[in-house]
């Protein structure tokens, strides 16, 4: 196997964006897209063009936009899937790739699909065909390749390849494989279809984690053949998550002693980073010892460790933490600092901004400069985020005051200003509600206003920067009743306020998803 090239295939916001509450708007996709071309990512899953109106937008817009990374489409074989897909990533021009799938397993064969195997080669053959009529750049997908008679897998894999396919992904869809069977099974086809040895075609691999094993099975099978890995940022998508590409990365770059040769074209200083981003815009909160990226990845409380990392850092870490983007925050701004400097610190941070939305944020900052000395790197990237994912605001926050105590039923007093969009009118109104605390009071008395009733399944809080007086950022996870969980996500020196323009921010994408919800429900009636 002369080429040891690892093209990564970075499927964030299409499979990680499918775990529930980890929905994005388009400009928080948008800003995810331009952090992966950052990062340096081959291969960019924009999203499933067809499934919404949204998803198309979204898939259209980073095509057009994000220059770099190839930009892919997901569509089942089936026509208006592939079509849709094709008109999606045009505007990527050469760099457009429709990845076409459908389920092979005996299981899905009799169950899900109800076709013979001489029928699933017939329907991959004819959907590759028809998005090479789109895109010289298909993948193929045998859904859960991993579950495949592996003689059927073959016969699969030639036809697709002979179709046209370049890559040919095996995916392991419900997490089923261990290493050591998917190894030999992604080796069997690289010795078995000439077409992965002649380099016409490559071998993917898609692996979940249901059973802790979606690293390890994409790292087994680049030893035996593959050279793409698909993967999310934080591992985050559907059930258990997928393949970490973060850990995919540095474990080939760390352990180059027994990974020889192998190599990607990533920008591991912008892991951390990326991390941070994607967990604020879909509102997922790293756990503290997840590998990499976690704030305890690097973290030593132990004496002996201590010692040890100060005489030399190797004896306790693999990784120097700086090559994938930990480090020492920029030197802060304070309420003082004008806004060229806000806007030249956002251009060092990476954040593609106009005029308006620097004002915005320049806004904010002075806000968040009067309450607070300093003004870190994080504070400001905490502000630009939650600025992205702001929605139409039909509600948005005049003034809030709270009275809580051990003695004392907590009470808060909300003023909100609503906006009629359609009417062009303004109008304030005033409540008070009490609760169980003085969040819950808030929330109640936003809920009275706005005459919704959200139900808090999860509530997040961190603290942003350093200090006493760093800034806390809210994420909640409300459901409205509609049964998909909304994020709404905030941001204030006060965790109060912070609290209630999360709620509100949650609110809004509730009100703005309507509409949608009621068109596409207008759409799928027959």
């Amino acid at each position: 196997m002369k080429n040891k090239r690892i093209i990564i295939f970075d499927t964030t916001l299409r499979d990680g964006e499918q775990c529930p509450g980890a929905s994005m708007n388009l400009r928080e996709k948008l800003e995810v897209a331009r952090q992966l071309a950052r990062l340096k990512v081959d291969v960019i899953e924009a999203g499933f063009p067809v499934i919404s109106d949204g998803d198309f937008t979204a898939v259209e817009t980073i095509a057009r936009e994000i220059k770099g990374p190839i930009i892919a489409g997901l569509a089942r074989c089936v026509a208006k899937d592939i079509d849709a897909a094709g008109e999606a990533v045009k505007p990527a021009g050469k760099r457009g790739r429709i990845h076409v799938f459908l389920a092979t397993s005996k299981i899905h064969r009799e169950f899900k699909l109800g076709k013979a195997r001489n029928e699933i080669i017939r329907l991959a053959v004819d959907g590759i065909k028809r998005a090479k009529s789109f895109v010289s750049d298909v993948e193929f997908s045998p859904e859960d390749g991993s579950r495949t008679e592996p003689e059927f897998l073959v016969e699969v894999c030639k036809a697709a390849v002979a179709a046209g396919a370049t890559t040919i992904n095996v995916p392991d869809t419900v997490g089923w494989a261990v290493p050591e069977q998917y190894a030999a099974l992604i080796g069997q086809l690289y010795e078995e279809v000439r077409e992965f040895q002649t380099g016409r075609a490559i071998i993917s691999v898609h692996c979940h984690n249901d059973l802790g094993l979606a690293v390890a099975n994409s790292l087994a099978a680049v030893a035996a053949g593959a050279r793409q890995v698909e993967c999310t940022i934080n591992g985050i998508g559907e059930r258990a998550g997928n393949a970490a590409l973060e850990e995919i990365v540095m474990a080939l770059k760390t352990r180059s002693d027994f990974f020889q040769g192998y190599q990607c074209g990533i920008n591991t200083r912008e892991i951390v980073k990326s991390s941070r981003l994607v967990s604020r815009m879909c509102g997922l909160v790293v756990q503290r010892s997840k590998a990499i990226v976690g704030e305890n990845a690097f973290a030593h409380a132990s004496g002996i460790h201590q010692d040890g990392i100060l005489k030399k850092r190797e004896t306790y870490e693999i990784m120097d933490p700086q090559d994938v983007g930990w480090g020492q925050t920029d030197l802060p701004l304070t309420k003082h600092s004008g806004r060229a400097a806000v806007a030249s610190r956002l251009r060092h941070l990476g954040f593609k901004m106009d005029e308006a939305d620097v004002n915005a944020i320049f806004s904010r900052f002075k806000e968040i400069g009067d309450k607070k000395k300093f003004v870190y790197d994080d504070d400001l990237t905490a502000l630009v985020e939650g600025h992205i994912t702001e929605v139409p605001e039909t509600w948005s926050l005049e003034y809030l005051n709270v009275t809580c105590g051990n003695q004392t039923v907590p009470t808060a007093t909300v003023r909100l200003r609503k906006t009629e969009r359609e009417k062009g009118g303004v109008q304030t109104l005033q409540e008070a509600g009490i609760g169980d605390g003085p969040v819950d009071a808030s929330l109640k008395a936003i809920d009275r206003l706005t005459k919704t009733t959200g139900r808090l399944l999860d509530y997040t809080l961190r603290a942003v920067s350093k200090g006493k007086d760093a800034l806390g950022e809210v994420t909640m996870k409300v459901n409205f009743g509609q049964g998909e969980l909304v994020t709404g996500k905030g941001a204030s020196t006060d965790v109060i306020e912070a609290s209630a323009r999360a709620y509100l921010n949650a609110v809004n994408r509730f009100l703005e998803s309507r509409p949608r919800a009621k068109e596409k429900g207008k759409k799928s009636q027959p």
